[in-house]
């Protein structure tokens, strides 16, 4: 039964033709008319198209005549291309048996090349090495078959080369998959357990989870058990992706579908669980779940207060399709009702960004990113704080620990100082070095989390001139010597300016957050002073002149007590002005928070 199905993902480094070649596959096999072919079909989303990289996964199934006359039934599960998604990456590789691996020939073997290569490894996939865009005038397909081949242990020769873009060989890959790539277990006989790789949510069936029977059949009317949210639900439907969904009566093992659960919402059905009945459950679940943990977090606010409720909309909505994204209300002095969210990474806050302001069309200020701090308290308790503004008294903390990644950065050996630079500069520690391929190095480091999550890649590309790639993941919590950083308007702390630093940076910090402000704060018709405060005592002060009236104008002749007279009056008045007034801080400033050049 299983000997004809195929189940594969792609992987890539972000850009390397990972969507074109899954569009020529899907021409290749006539799963797509020409009609409905359009670029990068399996990415839905504007934002994929635009930024070129894969953030929801999917899947489509295909049948494919072989030269030896069978037809086979191919899944390809297509896989998100950037590292914070790297969990849901592990998840449907879990779900194939096989892996093509992209890599492009002008740009050579990348960070997220191996990291997703070394995760396909672990899951005992056999890869089938591919060079792409070999039709470019800069394209090295010799060199990179190279390379390939001394990672791999394969000979050059064997490498598979081929252009997307023009469909150039792109038939020998399919033979390939069907030569090399094993057949899934024949297990229709065990209990049903069937692993969730994905989900999204749909207004009429619910939850839609895509599904890879690994043991056991599933029937269109039979209720299903989800085993680590304990929810039991009857299907809606049951069906296969071609690439639409279509409906189908029942789903065997080796096979992928979807199953449309009726469920209202993705909490319920998270990426990793394990889908089995409710009459016959399996005994244990799939290895490898975990549940998504945030690593980044800001504040967002409506810019104008009546949008509020809009926003609370909005990210409910979001996170009907994304059960990574996490929420909770919260009040600033300076910025009103907002929410405090929790995100994967950098990327994937700019997305929910975007997301927000281009489909519900909301006009909306995000805070300065922060990470999740771990505080022991003197009486042993402890305590996550994702809020500077949320952190004990300095009295009652023991030890402030902070998360940090281990990141793998590959480059051409030319850069390797100044990428030294920029990493020890940023506290991170020198590992280990490797040479994947001559010309090229890998550097491992740690590295806190704060020290990355703020222009670290942008910087990293501009010392590299965009050769450098990076790859990072979670290692620990340290604990290290680090305080709060107040800012202070005149007198009164703001919370959204506030920051946890490492004792040693709080004075230069402190000092650039003040001349920044003091350039930013629009001038008032009283002086205000602005200062940064850390450990108790304030480190750096700036005045922001006030505006002045010249009182003195109407002033003519006469004694020079009548000038005297006239300026205490207005020194009077600024005075009483000073207590009820208001400073107003704008929205720059609070990104200034985020753009501290280090000098």
């Amino acid at each position: 039964m299983t000997a004809h199905i195929r189940n594969f993902c792609i992987i890539a480094h972000v850009d390397h033709g990972k969507s074109t070649l899954a569009d020529r596959l899907l021409q290749l096999t006539g799963t797509i008319s020409e009609r409905e072919m359009t670029e990068q079909v399996l990415d839905s989303m504007d934002l994929e198209r635009e930024k070129g990289v894969t953030i929801k996964a999917s899947a489509v199934r295909m049948n494919y005549t072989a030269r030896d006359g069978h037809t086979y039934e191919l899944n390809l599960i297509d896989t998100p291309g950037h590292v914070d998604f790297g969990y849901e990456v592990s998840r449907a590789l879990a779900a194939c048996e096989g892996a093509v691996l992209v890599v492009d020939a002008t740009q050579g073997i990348e960070a997220q090349t191996l990291a997703n290569l070394y995760s396909a490894l672990e899951a005992d996939l056999v890869i089938v090495p591919v060079i792409n865009k070999i039709d470019l005038i800069s394209a090295r397909p010799d060199e990179v078959a190279e390379d390939i081949g001394s990672l791999l242990g394969v000979p050059p020769e064997s490498v598979l080369r081929v252009s997307a873009k023009d469909g150039t060989n792109v038939e020998a890959v399919l033979e390939a998959i069907v030569q090399q790539i094993p057949p899934p277990k024949d297990d229709s006989d065990a209990p049903l357990r069937a692993l969730v790789f994905d989900s999204h949510y749909d207004s009429y069936k619910g939850v839609i989870t895509y599904v890879r029977v690994v043991e056991g059949s599933l029937n269109a009317g039979e209720s299903i058990h989800l085993m680590s949210t304990g929810v039991d639900v009857k299907p809606i439907e049951v069906g296969i992706f071609a690439p639409m969904l279509k409906p189908v009566t029942a789903l065997s093992a080796g096979e992928v579908g979807y199953i449309a659960t009726g469920l209202k919402t993705v909490h319920d059905a998270r990426v990793g669980d394990t889908v089995t009945k409710t009459a016959w459950p399996a005994a244990e679940p799939l290895p490898g779940y975990r549940a998504p943990k945030p690593m980044v977090f800001a504040g967002i606010y409506p810019t104008e207060a009546d949008d509020y409720q809009d926003l609370r909309e909005a990210l409910e909505k979001l996170q009907l399709n994304d059960a990574s994204l996490f929420f909770q209300p919260e009040t600033s002095q300076a910025l009103g009702f907002g929410f405090r969210a929790g995100f994967l990474g950098l990327f994937h806050m700019e997305i929910i960004q975007e997301r927000i302001e281009r489909e519900y069309d909301l006009d909306v200020v995000f805070t300065a990113p922060t990470v999740a701090y771990e505080v022991l308290l003197h009486d042993g308790a402890t305590v996550i704080v994702s809020s500077p503004a949320e952190l004990p008294d300095e009295g009652l903390i023991a030890e402030i620990r902070e998360p940090w990644m281990k990141i793998e950065i590959i480059t051409p050996t030319e850069y390797y100082g100044p990428i030294m630079d920029l990493v020890t500069k940023r506290r991170g520690i020198f590992k280990q070095q490797e040479y994947p391929a001559p010309h090229r190095v890998q550097l491992d480091f740690e590295i806190p989390l704060s020290e990355i999550i703020v222009d670290f890649f942008d910087e990293l590309k501009s010392r590299t001139r965009g050769y450098a790639s990076l790859d990072y993941q979670f290692l620990e919590y340290r604990a290290d010597k680090l305080q709060k950083l107040e800012i202070l308007v005149n007198g009164e702390p703001v919370d959204a300016l506030a920051t946890i630093v490492h004792t040693r940076d709080a004075y230069h910090k402190g000092q650039r957050m003040i001349t920044k402000l003091k350039e930013l704060i629009p001038r008032q018709l009283f002086d205000v002073a602005i200062q940064a405060a850390s450990g108790g005592r304030v480190i750096s002060r700036a005045n922001v002149k006030a505006t002045r009236k010249d009182v003195l104008a109407k002033c003519y002749g006469g004694d020079i007590t009548r000038k005297k007279k006239l300026l205490e009056k207005q020194k009077r008045g600024k005075k009483r002005l000073k207590m009820i007034g208001n400073v107003e801080i704008p929205q720059e400033a609070f990104m200034a928070v985020l753009k501290l050049e280090e000098e």
